[in-house]
């Protein structure tokens, strides 16, 4: 069992989470039940499974809530892609939501990777 709130992917999702409500503040509000929706539940999944998964007995339901906040990131850069597509987001915007993903990916596979290792 891990304390969550002390789990550096968590504390960087829950920011980046925070970057999503931000920028999606400024879509149109016929995106309101759309994108702004898909984007802002696919954010708080990350830390929510991360945390949700800390609370597990087991490294290997650890690493399938790891797995399923994966999931969430791979979805959340579609959607900003899609986003992208009309104009929604900022190219620098973009850029900036890419990079802080990525982080967040890599961070996870590799805790990941090691929870993994304890089972």
């Amino acid at each position: 069992m891990h304390r969550f709130k002390e789990l550096e992917i968590w504390k960087k999702s829950r920011i980046f989470c925070k970057d999503i409500y931000k920028i999606t503040a400024d879509f149109p509000e016929v995106e309101k039940f759309g994108l702004v929706n898909q984007l802002r539940r696919a954010s708080i999944s990350v830390p929510s499974n991360i945390a949700e998964g800390a609370s597990r007995e087991s490294p290997k339901e650890f690493s399938r809530f790891l797995e399923i906040a994966m999931g969430s990131c791979y979805e959340i850069e579609t959607q900003i892609l899609i986003s992208n597509d009309p104009g929604l987001i900022e190219a620098k915007n973009l850029e900036t939501l890419q990079a802080e993903l990525e982080s967040i990916i890599k961070m996870i596979s590799k805790f990941r990777s090691i929870v993994k290792s304890r089972v």
